[in-house]
C-alpha cells in the first residue's frame, strides 16, 4: 500500500526579514538596538520585516529609508536562511548587499551605528540570527 505524506500546512506564512549589508571603503555599516527594544543593545544589520504583499527588495528599501534616511536602496541577495529564536516562530532572514542608494546614512532609530571592517564583525555582540551570516561573511 502506498501512502502519500503531505507536509503540514499552516495558515501563517513565515515572516521574512530583509537585512542590508552596506559597504563603504571596505567597512560594513552595523547598528546597535536601543536598550528598550527586544534584543537590547545587540548589534544588527539595518533592515526589517517584509510586510504582506511586499517583495523583500521593496521592504529593504522602505526599511532603510525609515531607519537611515536613505532612499531608493537597491542590492543583490547574498544569502538567505531560516532562523528560530527561542519560543518564537521561525523567520526567513534574507541578506542583501546594498549597491546603490540616495542620501547619506544617518541614525534615525538606533542606539548607535558604526562602520567596521568585515573581519571585526565577530567582535560585536550581534543578534543571534545574524551570527551564521557573520561567520561566513567575515571568514
Amino acid at each position: 500500500m502506498h501512502t502519500n505524506l503531505l507536509p503540514m500546512c499552516s495558515n501563517m506564512e513565515m515572516v521574512q526579514v530583509a537585512a542590508a549589508i552596506i559597504e563603504r571603503d571596505g567597512r560594513i555599516l552595523i547598528c546597535r538596538r536601543k536598550p528598550e527594544q527586544s534584543h537590547p543593545l545587540k548589534w544588527e544589520f539595518p533592515g526589517g520585516k517584509v510586510e504582506d504583499g511586499e517583495a523583500p527588495a521593496g521592504a529593504l528599501s522602505r526599511e532603510l529609508e525609515e531607519e537611515l534616511d536613505i532612499r531608493g536602496a537597491t542590492g543583490e541577495e547574498i544569502t538567505r536562511y531560516e532562523y528560530t529564536y527561542p519560543g518564537k516562530h521561525p523567520i526567513l532572514l534574507i541578506f542583501f548587499r546594498v549597491l546603490e542608494f540616495e542620501g547619506e546614512p544617518r541614525n534615525l532609530i538606533f542606539h548607535e551605528m558604526c562602520w567596521e571592517p568585515p573581519h571585526r564583525l565577530t567582535e560585536f555582540d550581534f543578534v543571534e540570527g545574524d551570527l551564521d551570516f557573520i561567520r561566513t561573511f567575515s571568514a
